[in-house]
Formats: structure tokens, sequence, C-alpha cells
């Protein structure tokens, strides 16, 4: 039985990924006391005495963990920003590669990759692969995410709102206006990018749910058209059983004409979607922020590092 630590068990994180451990067979939970969350010599113990760390954690914190780790047989899964782009850390997006998933499985060290990084990494890295698109070309992005991806203290901010009555229901808010948001050094590292992307993030007043949109103009993909990218990306995602590429103009995922983010939710799936026409395209990738984004990736990361089916205890 696998031994599995999640420093940061009562973080928004750490409970959803708990919540999808509950139950299997195959892993025993280290649970610290909440009255020793803190306690530096108790979390070393537990960082030691398991197989495989999950560090759900602020990137200072989760760094202040691994310096801790002295056993060389505890292998580590870090679901903060800190590891993302470091070097020795294998990147935990199955789908980023042939051989991806044998990388993971092989690593000591794995980072989980940032919500909006893995919709625009997917989008965006086999178009550069294809030829389509030059690496040179900046990339601009624009995604919408409920306001559980901003943790406890935003969830609290929206909640209390929301208890005073529709009319406090606060509105859309772009952030990230110093083009300085966490995930884009990983966006442009995945997706093999030579510069860093034009990025947009916006909260709206919901819980869960993710839109990332990459738009095209026909000039960027060196005279592609709609039709051509979404042939690129089916044939990439033939065989991943966690993407489900959608026909051409996923009318199938509309709502009179809009696109509900939050439809995806409670799975570990993305809804890739391509729109457009000859001159004009856009890429559109749905998912749950706490599942494939966050918590959900998390899971099939472990599985992969601890030999067991990949999708042990998901929902696609």
């Amino acid at each position: 039985m696998h031994r599995v630590f999640i420093d940061g068990q009562a973080g928004t994180t750490g409970l959803e990924i708990a919540g999808r451990l509950e139950g299997r067979r195959d892993l025993r939970l280290l649970v610290i006391d909440d009255v020793l969350r803190k306690d530096t010599q108790r979390r070393a113990a537990l960082l030691n005495e398991a197989d495989v760390v999950i560090l759900c954690l602020p990137d200072a914190a989760a760094r202040e963990a691994v310096a801790l780790i002295e056993n060389p047989r505890t292998r580590v899964l870090d679901a903060s920003t800190a590891h993302r782009v470091a070097p020795g850390w294998t990147y935990g997006l199955p789908e980023l590669a042939a051989g991806q998933r044998a990388a993971i499985a092989a690593s000591a060290r794995v980072s989980n990759p940032g919500c909006y990084a893995t919709g625009f990494i997917l989008s965006v890295r086999p178009l550069i692969e294809a030829g389509l698109l030059a690496p040179s070309k900046r990339v601009t992005a624009f995604a919408v995410s409920g306001y559980s991806g901003g943790g406890r203290t935003m969830i609290e901010r929206y909640r209390a709102a929301q208890a005073q009555g529709v009319d406090h229901v606060l509105p859309p808010m772009t952030y990230g206006l110093d083009f300085a948001h966490k995930h884009v050094p990983e966006m442009t590292r995945q997706a093999k990018c030579d510069c860093a992307p034009l990025f947009s993030p916006i909260v709206a007043h919901y819980y869960k749910g993710m839109l990332v949109h990459v738009p095209f103009d026909a000039v960027d993909l060196g005279g592609a058209a709609a039709e051509d990218v979404h042939e690129t990306l089916r044939v990439r995602y033939a065989d991943e059983p966690c993407i489900r590429v959608l026909p051409f103009g996923a009318k199938e995922a509309l709502d009179g004409g809009y696109l509900d983010p939050t439809r995806a939710n409670d799975t570990n799936r993305i809804d890739l979607m391509v729109f457009g026409d000859a001159e004009r395209t856009l890429v559109a990738t749905r998912y749950d922020n706490l599942g494939k984004g966050a918590a959900g990736a998390a899971v099939q990361n472990l599985n992969l590092m601890l030999g067991v089916p990949e999708l042990t205890g998901l929902c696609v």
C-alpha cells in the first residue's frame, strides 16, 4: 500500500485531492493533526515517511517542504508554481508529448501544471510542432475562471458578497494586468513559444469552471484555415482519454450561441473546440479549474507515478 501525504491538506486543492483519493484501497493517506499543520518537526516526519508527497502550499512553503525531505525514496508532486520551470523537475502534463507519461512515471520530482497553462499549452504546442505557427509569433490568450481558482481568501470574498443578495454579485474582473501572471513562464516554455504570450485572465462570480481562448489570424498560421487547425488538433489528441476534441464549430457545446465554462465541471476532461473560417481561428478549451486544472491533474500524475491505471479515481 502506497503512503501519500498531502502537505497543505486544508487548502482548496488539498481538499479536492483528498476527496478524489478517499476510499482507495491501494493508498494510505498520512494525515497531520490540524494543530500541528505548521509544526516543522511533525511535517518533516510525514514528508520523509511518505512514498509520495503532494504539496498544496504557497510557493515559498513548497520550497521549504522539499528542503525538509531527506529520504531519497520520497517522491514529490508539487501543485504550487514553485517548480514548474525548475531544473530537475518533470512537467506533469501527460498529454504534452510522446514519452511524457513515461517521464512522469519515472520521476522523483513532478510539478503539476497551472490551470490556465494547461489549456493554453494544449492549444498552442501542437500548432508549433506541426509547423502551422512560428515559435517567434507572440500569441494572445484570454481566459475566464470561477473564483475558486483564487484560493480561500477569494472564495470567502465572493461568498460574502453572494450572501448579501443578487445586487452584491461581483462583476467579471480582469487581472494580471502587469503581464506577470505566475503561469506565463510555464505557458511560454511548455508551449515552445520563443516569447511570452499576451495573457489576459478574468475571474467571474461562479465557483468553478474555466475557458481558455487563443485566437489566430490566418497570417499567423501560414495561411491555414480554422478547419486545418481543427484537423491538426483532432489527430494530435485522438487517443487521449481526457481530451475531447469536439466537431468543428462545436455546435453541441453552445447554448443559444453562448459557451458555458462550467459544462466540464466535476470531470477530468478537457473539451477542445475550434471556431472560425478561412481567415480567423479561435481555439477554446473548457475544463474544471479544480479538476483537470488542479486536483484531477494531480491524481492523474500520482497514478502514473505509482504505476496504477492513469484514470483511477477520476471521471472523464
